[in-house]
Parts: C-alpha cells; sequence; structure tokens
C-alpha cells in the first residue's frame, strides 16, 4: 500500500512531504539535523506533529485537522532505529518474539515464528543469548528479525549501518535486500553518501533543514541534482552556466568542456563533477582551497567552486587559503536545470 505524508513539526523546524510506492524503498538523505529521525518518528507514532496527514493506501494513520492520530501500536508499523533498543532483560529469541505476542499470538506461535525469522536472518544460534553479549551486526540483524516478525505494513530504518564495521554493513545490507522485497520501506541514512543504504532505495528524498531540496529517481538525483545542497550530498560538485559548442561557460568564464546535447534549448545547464574527476593543474578552473579532507589513500581538496581527490604521494598537497588550478579531467554531459 503506498505511503503519502505531509508533516510538519514546528518546534524542529521540519515541513516535508513523502510519497512511497507500495513495496518500494525511499532513502531520505541529509546530515545530522536535518529532519530524518523527526519523520521516522512521527510516522511511527512516537511524535505528534503541528499539522499533517499520513496514509497508507486506503488506510488514515495521522489526520491533525480531523483529530486521527492511530496509537502506535496499531499502525502496523516497524522501527528499527541507531541503537536497535532491544529489550536486555529478555532473550534474542523472546526480543523477537514480543511484537508478535503483543498482537495477541499465543507464546507458542511467537516462538516458533521469532525462530524463524532469526534463521531467516542468520541469527539462530543466538536465540538464548542476552542483548548484552552480542555484538554490533548481531544486535542489528536480531533489531532487523524483531521489527519484520510482525508482519508491519511500513518498516521505518534509522540509519542502519551506523556504527557498524565494513564487514558486517556489507551483509546487513545483502540481507535488508532479501527481507524487504515487496515490503514498504522508508530508509533515514547520512549525510555522506551512502552506498548501502541507497543500493537498496529506488528513489531518494535529500533533506535540507527540514525541507525537501530534492526528490527523485536514486540514480538521477545522485548524477544529475538539481541543487548544489543535493550534489554535496552526493558527493559532488554542481557547476551550472550556459551551453556552447563542446561545453558549459561559466559565470567567471571559465569553460568547462562537456557533452551539451541534453540540454534544452534556452535552458542553464549544469554538470555535476566528481572529485575523482578533477586534478591540480598548472592551468585550469582558479579557485581557492577552503579545506582539506582524508578520503582514504586520497585527500579531498576543497575549493570555492571544485573539489579535488589528490593522492599526496604523487601531488604536493595545498593548503587552505592557497590559490590552486583544478582542472576537469573526465569529459561528462551536461543537463537542463
Amino acid at each position: 500500500m503506498t505511503l503519502t505524508a505531509t508533516l510538519r513539526v514546528d518546534s524542529r523546524g521540519v515541513d516535508a512531504h513523502l510519497h512511497v510506492p507500495e513495496g518500494t524503498t525511499l532513502a531520505l538523505l541529509g546530515p545530522n539535523g536535518s529532519g530524518k529521525s523527526t519523520i521516522l518518528e512521527v510516522l511511527a507514532g512516537l511524535l505528534a506533529p503541528n499539522h499533517g496527514t499520513a496514509t497508507q493506501g486506503d488506510r488514515t494513520l495521522l489526520d491533525v485537522e480531523l483529530g486521527v492520530d492511530v496509537a502506535s501500536p496499531d499502525r502496523a508499523v516497524a522501527l528499527v532505529s541507531q541503537a536497535d533498543a532491544l529489550f536486555p532483560w529478555m532473550t534474542v529469541l523472546d526480543n523477537v518474539g514480543f511484537g508478535i505476542r503483543a498482537r495477541g499470538a499465543s507464546r507458542a506461535l511467537a516462538r516458533t515464528t521469532a525462530l524463524s525469522w532469526l534463521e531467516r536472518v542468520g541469527a539462530a544460534d543466538l536465540a538464548a543469548r542476552r542483548p548484552a553479549t552480542l555484538s554490533g551486526g548481531q544486535a542489528r540483524r536480531v533489531s532487523i528479525a524483531r521489527a519484520l516478525a510482525s508482519s508491519p505494513r511500513l518498516v521505518l530504518l534509522d540509519e542502519p549501518f551506523a556504527g557498524l564495521d565494513l564487514e558486517s554493513a556489507t551483509a546487513i545490507r545483502s540481507l535488508l535486500g532479501e527481507v524487504l522485497t515487496g515490503v514498504t520501506c522508508v530508509m533515514a541514512t547520512h549525510a555522506m553518501l551512502d552506498a548501502h543504504a541507497l543500493a537498496l532505495a529506488s528513489t531518494v528524498v535529500v533533506l535540507e533543514r527540514g525541507h525537501v531540496a530534492e526528490h527523485g529517481p536514486v540514480t538521477r538525483v545522485l548524477t544529475k541534482p538539481r541543487t548544489a545542497f543535493a550534489a554535496r550530498m552526493a558527493g559532488r560538485v554542481l557547476l551550472t552556466g550556459i551551453p556552447e559548442p563542446g561545453g558549459i561557460r561559466l559565470r567567471g568564464g571559465d569553460l568547462v568542456a562537456c557533452e551539451t546535447e541534453a540540454v534544452a534549448e534556452g535552458a542553464t545547464a549544469g554538470i555535476a563533477i566528481h572529485p575523482r574527476d578533477v586534478a591540480i593543474e598548472p592551468t585550469g578552473i582558479a579557485d581557492v582551497v577552503t579545506a582539506l579532507e582524508p578520503h582514504g589513500d586520497l585527500v579531498r581538496v576543497h575549493g570555492e567552486l571544485l573539489a579535488a581527490d589528490v593522492d599526496p604521494l604523487r601531488t604536493p598537497l595545498p593548503r587552505p587559503g592557497d590559490a590552486v588550478h583544478l582542472a576537469v579531467t573526465a569529459r561528462g554531459s551536461a543537463y537542463s536545470l
């Protein structure tokens, strides 16, 4: 059932609209404080908005004007928080069976269903253990099993890969790819491009200070962003200008070589450039270094206009405030803004 929500929480500066088709995953992308967790809390029934509606299919979960606010336990919504929030006094098996029991199932059915879900998430051997004895990856598996065991109509994931090492995060992504098939899901992810989360999503909403800065299919938003903020969330830099044969002319007069056939006549052209496709050269676009940021074996040199991923063993690093020339080394394609 399709989820549609328009939510406003004045105390947190959130005013956003979401549309999630049935059986798909929407990624909420934005930095800390952008409103991701607030939206999940409202959808879960844990936070009352000042204004708004939320419907899933023909079922109204929330309508502030009409005074409709379905209680959290009755919404058939499962929330997996960053903290996992497992009951420390219960075994893993009883944690997973808790939601099933809360819906009126017998103890025997709850235990059978819980064990089935633990097997499905690869954690059946943990059934008798307490949450305090689990690793981060194990606790996340148990949290996912508990969320899905009660057959929710909507699953909410608050940064499901936060705090996990690379191996555990990769395993959890694979697991979610299996268990979320056909499930309607909203997944919050952190400011930097989270490949694990976005690989699971079909659409993305980019949040900036509680408002939707951009939304659409993941591939389009991340490779052809329409705002500078969305481009930063995708780890890219958006340059805009006037299309010319062979490239786009920036406001400062520099020409960025690229394909411009896809730009509509009379439209402003944009191109989203990844820092790996930019190099510090003797000539290029004049820029001023604003910050240096480690990126694995490379250092990301941020300028006022562009950013470049630099190998410090091959290229001397500039310092913030230094004037540099940045050259775009890959010929991309511009698009209409």
